[in-house]
């Protein structure tokens, strides 16, 4: 007797009509045919079944809070900043909390179920950290939100910065944070991730930074955190998200540093929407495109996965909670266009966002955790293409969410009656 069985279900490996047995909140057995009954049985009828999006780059403090307290004309990254400094004395708890929950409940719809997010903590206050921890343990039965004691103004810029991360990471914090390249002076810079890699260290806790969101092809922050990481055997436990600065380094440099971070097993993180819309502001033509080196970075073996880092904030006025939207945008924008380049960035939202975020049990293999989603597409190639409608949201072996497929209705004297964007234009193997 399983709790759930799902039919017909494509495999993101490429393998087709095969059943997912699911019970007692795992993946119990994956077949050609499972010959059982169940307590709910769902028909995918030849679409994709995945593991679950995972978004290893946010910042849910700030969701929903387009407008507040006016709006970002220039779009860029320093307005941004200067607008949520604006923001933040007026933030309640209750405002943030409310926002977050909004935040997840459509999360939740688009098959998003693990979010790790950044958490302001240049307020002394420390409202946002009250309000993400409390937000952690409402949505803790459908979401894992992990969350970064992240020192926007800087750790040693901000007046507190250094005491407000800490007693953040006190009160629960699961992360440390830091934006090296933010702070007054590239010393300063190199200062706070040695302090930051320490605390690490000495708490036992993952590192995650900001690192050289910036056009500047000498802000080479990365190059300490490596370093740092390697000099505390934090191998495997860092992340450098944005690593924009890359796209303008020279080649020889970066032929040196790729190895280095190798080395130290650095988890890169790009955000391709909001690394996209907020770099190359100072050029004229040739404009940069502002990503890191993802090709390059994958083919050294790094662990590369992709955030969507905003949605409707003072830094980014679109957004969807929408993982496929962010690979959709990452084909284009590392012109990685080839079948085996997709299958890449599809992985890079799912399995490497996983490793990323130590998730234990992930995956869509027996024994994983029954948390997976159906999406109106037939292959992870369409899904890219597409971005689908979620059919089917499952977490420990319960639907949680359910939409109906999209369906055109056409009203043509000699062509079809309907249109199933993810049936009827596969394209020819």
């Amino acid at each position: 007797m399983f709790d759930l069985i799902i039919r017909n279900a494509n495999l993101p490996d490429g393998r087709a009509g095969f059943d997912i047995g699911l019970a007692g909140g795992r993946i119990v057995t994956i077949e050609k045919r499972i010959d059982a009954t169940a307590g709910e049985t769902f028909d995918a009828t030849g679409r994709l079944v995945s593991p679950p999006f995972c978004d290893p780059h946010f910042h849910m403090d700030a969701t929903l809070s387009l407008g507040l307290p006016r709006m970002n004309v220039s779009g860029t990254l320093l307005e941004g900043i200067s607008l949520w400094g604006e923001l933040r004395p007026l933030l309640t708890k209750e405002a943030l909390v409310e926002r977050a929950l909004r935040y997840c409940d459509l999360a939740v719809t688009q098959g998003l179920l693990f979010i790790r997010s950044h958490v302001d903590t240049s307020d002394p206050r420390l409202i946002t950290a009250e309000a993400l921890i409390e937000v952690r343990e409402r949505v803790k039965p459908y979401i894992e939100l992990q969350l970064v004691a992240f020192p926007q103004d800087g750790y040693y810029r901000a007046a507190e910065g250094a005491k407000s991360l800490e007693r953040a990471l006190d009160m629960g914090l699961d992360i440390v944070g830091g934006i090296p390249h933010f702070e007054r002076t590239m010393e300063d810079g190199r200062r706070s991730l040695e302090a930051l890699c320490r605390i690490a260290a000495e708490r036992g806790l993952p590192v995650d930074i900001h690192c050289d969101e910036t056009d500047d092809p000498m802000s080479r922050h990365i190059e300490t955190l490596a370093s740092e990481t390697v000099r505390h055997g934090l191998q495997g436990r860092v992340a450098g998200s944005h690593l924009t600065s890359m796209h303008s380094m020279d080649n020889y440099y970066v032929s040196k540093l790729i190895p280095l971070m190798a080395e130290a097993e650095i988890n890169v993180i790009p955000n391709p929407l909001i690394n996209i819309m907020l770099q190359g502001r100072h050029d004229t033509y040739p404009k940069r495109r502002g990503m890191t080196r993802v090709r390059e970075l994958m083919a050294a073996g790094l662990n590369v996965s992709f955030g969507q880092d905003c949605m409707m904030d003072p830094w980014y006025a679109m957004g969807s909670a929408d993982m496929l939207e962010v690979g959709h945008m990452a084909i284009h924008v590392a012109q990685m266009a080839g079948i085996d380049d997709k299958k890449r960035i599809y992985e890079a939202l799912t399995v490497n966002s996983a490793k990323t975020m130590g998730l234990e049990g992930y995956g869509l293999s027996v024994g994983c955790k029954a948390d997976l989603v159906v999406l109106q597409a037939a292959d992870v190639l369409e899904a890219l293409r597409l971005k689908p409608t979620r059919l089917l949201v499952v977490k420990g072996g319960k639907i949680i969410s359910r939409s109906g497929p999209r369906i055109g209705e056409l009203f043509l004297e000699g062509r079809p009656a309907s249109i199933d964007p993810g049936r009827d234009y596969v394209p020819h193997s």
